[in-house]
Parts: structure tokens; C-alpha cells; sequence
């Protein structure tokens, strides 16, 4: 019997054990890019707990963007535009490790994963690189020139067939993709841009759809079929820079206004729900949401702040941490161990 019973506890002990290990690597991470000219990637917990210091390899120095980080899975892709390139990591249990360097055509301010490929907006070009099972390819198997192309590119996003653009030169455009996900053609410019328009920057896509911000013309319009289908106001908020989505919930990080909206979005339908439902110590430079938490970075002169946050079902944001980081941190992504 006393056999049973140290055989029993040896289980216990090991099923403790492994639920231990199962926890510890299963957290939620939170991840940004130092963006100084030596790029780190920086992992935190939700608490705001820096957990990894991790070089990039690359060059940082990008502004004016969003997305400058991309997740996929267990995958990160990381811009350095002081460098030409895209760093790639692994998510290993709670780590992140440095997989491999991806060249770009011009200097890379966005990232964007979709159609088993990943997909580099940069300063002057677009371009499309294959995802194999034990990387990405190096060599880009679509590439093409951007409308304007001097240099005010600023975010990519993926549609159905097509990846949508900003260029803060007043462009929205969109570029077809091949069956495979590859680049094809030259970008075109989506119909029915409002005459006002005045520096697009941010989007985000479901679908076919995508939201785009009008930071200057302080508006937000729904991109659908290549044309603008309504565009709405922000209210007593200033230039809407950056966005997220959740389920009906769109937000928006206005950054001279240091505050983050909220709005409601079905159909053709955007309609602000809250004015301000969060404030910040800097103007925020980029926002995402996955699966219940939200998270923004935000810059005051020489230091940043990455504010982490609960999203309940009726789209309130709880803070549940603020870090403060030294230098002009760019890019933010949740990875989440159930990817």
C-alpha cells in the first residue's frame, strides 16, 4: 500500500510539476522595438515586467509608421530601416530568439502577415517574400514601386486578394496578389478618396475591409472594393493616427490628443462611441488588440511608454500596466501562447 501511495505522490508531484511548466509557458507576451540605432526587441509580460532583451541585428530609426511589427503564430518580424532589413524570431516557450534577417528593396516602416507570405511596406516599394516551413524566403517573389513614393509610406495591410497602403502624401492604394500571395502589378489608387483628404496614416483590415485613418482631416473611412464607402469625423479628438479592431469595437489612437477612441463599426456604419476611453503620458505612436488585451505605445520627447490593457465584452480598456522605456520606441504586438 505505502508502494501505491509513494507512486501516487510521485505522479502528483509530476502532473505539479508539468501544470508548473504548462503555466510558466503560457504567458501572454507584449513585444516593441527599442527603434535606436543599435534595435533591440523588447519582450514584457502584462504586468509591464521586461522579461528579454533581445537584438534585432539591424538598425532602427523609423517614425511616422505603424505596424512596424508583425506577428504570426509563434513568429515576430521586426523593421530596422536604419538597415534595409527585417529581423525575424521564433517564439520558444516564453523566449524569443532571432531566426533569421530578411533584406528589403527600400528602407521598411511596415510588416503585415497574410497568405503564407510576409509582406514589406517600404519608404518607395512593396513587396512580397514566400513562407517555407523552416523560414522565409530571402529573395522577394512579387516587388512593386509605390504611387508616390518619396518616402511617407507608412503602414500595409492585408485583404482578401490584395494588400492595402498609406502613403501620408494623401495616397491609399492597393495592390493585387496572386493566387500564392505574391505581389503582382503596380498599386492603384482606391475610388472616392474625400476631397479633403489630408495624410492618411493607420489602418486596419477584416476581410475585405479596412478601416484608414485621415490623421490631418481628423477622419476615419471604411475602404471596401477598392473605393471609400463613408468616412467619419473624430469628434473633439485630433488627427486619428493609428487603429485596432475588436469584434464591433474600432479604436483609435490620436496622438496630439494623447487619448485612444472608441467606435462602434457594422456595414457601412462608424459611429464613435467614446470620445476618450484612455489617456496617455506622450502621443501614441501605434495600437493593436488580440484576444481581450490592447496595448499602445506612446512617445514624450526623449523616453516612451508602453501601456498595457484589459478590453472587457462592451470594449472598456483597463489599464493593467505602464512602462516607461528610454528612447522613441516603434512597433507593438501581443503574442499570446495560444497561437
Amino acid at each position: 500500500m505505502k508502494i501505491v501511495h509513494y507512486v501516487c505522490a510521485a505522479l502528483l508531484c509530476g502532473m505539479a510539476f508539468g501544470a508548473g511548466a504548462q503555466q510558466r509557458q503560457q504567458q501572454t507576451l507584449v513585444v516593441t522595438a527599442s527603434n535606436a540605432a543599435t534595435n533591440d526587441l523588447l519582450v514584457y509580460n502584462t504586468a509591464g515586467k521586461l522579461l528579454q532583451t533581445v537584438a534585432t541585428g539591424g538598425k532602427g530609426g523609423v517614425s511616422g509608421n505603424a505596424g512596424g511589427i508583425a506577428q504570426d503564430r509563434d513568429r515576430l518580424a521586426v523593421v530596422n530601416f536604419g538597415s534595409t532589413d527585417v529581423s525575424i524570431f521564433r517564439r520558444r516557450d516564453d523566449a524569443f530568439t532571432r531566426d533569421q534577417i530578411v533584406s528589403s528593396v527600400s528602407g521598411p516602416v511596415s510588416v503585415a502577415f497574410g497568405h503564407n507570405h510576409l509582406y514589406i511596406l517600404g519608404a518607395t516599394s512593396i513587396e512580397s517574400h514566400a513562407i517555407w516551413d523552416f523560414g522565409i524566403s530571402p529573395t522577394a517573389d512579387g516587388v512593386a514601386s509605390l504611387l508616390i513614393g518619396d518616402g511617407s509610406a507608412a503602414q500595409v495591410g492585408v485583404l482578401a486578394t490584395q494588400l492595402i497602403l498609406t502613403e501620408k502624401s494623401n495616397a491609399i492604394e492597393t495592390v493585387n496578389l496572386t493566387a500564392d500571395g505574391a505581389v503582382t502589378g503596380t498599386p492603384a489608387m482606391v475610388s472616392n478618396i474625400p476631397s479633403n483628404v489630408n495624410t492618411p496614416f493607420g489602418l486596419v483590415t477584416r476581410d475585405n475591409e479596412a478601416y484608414v485613418t485621415i490623421a490631418h482631416a481628423n477622419e476615419i473611412s471604411l475602404v471596401r472594393n477598392d473605393a471609400v464607402l463613408t468616412t467619419t469625423g473624430s469628434g473633439t479628438q485630433s488627427a486619428p493616427c493609428w487603429l485596432a479592431l475588436d469584434g464591433p469595437y474600432l479604436f483609435s489612437s490620436n496622438s496630439p490628443s494623447m487619448s485612444v477612441s472608441r467606435y462602434v463599426v457594422h456595414g457601412q456604419k462608424i459611429i464613435q462611441d467614446a470620445a476618450v476611453a484612455a489617456t496617455f503620458q506622450g502621443d501614441p505612436t501605434d495600437i493593436t488588440y488580440r484576444a481581450g488585451l490592447a496595448a499602445v505605445i506612446d512617445g514624450a520627447g526623449s523616453i516612451s511608454h508602453l501601456t498595457n490593457f484589459s478590453v472587457d465584452p462592451d470594449g472598456n480598456l483597463t489599464p493593467l500596466s505602464v512602462v516607461t522605456i528610454a528612447g522613441a520606441a516603434n512597433g507593438v504586438a501581443i503574442s499570446r501562447p495560444d497561437n
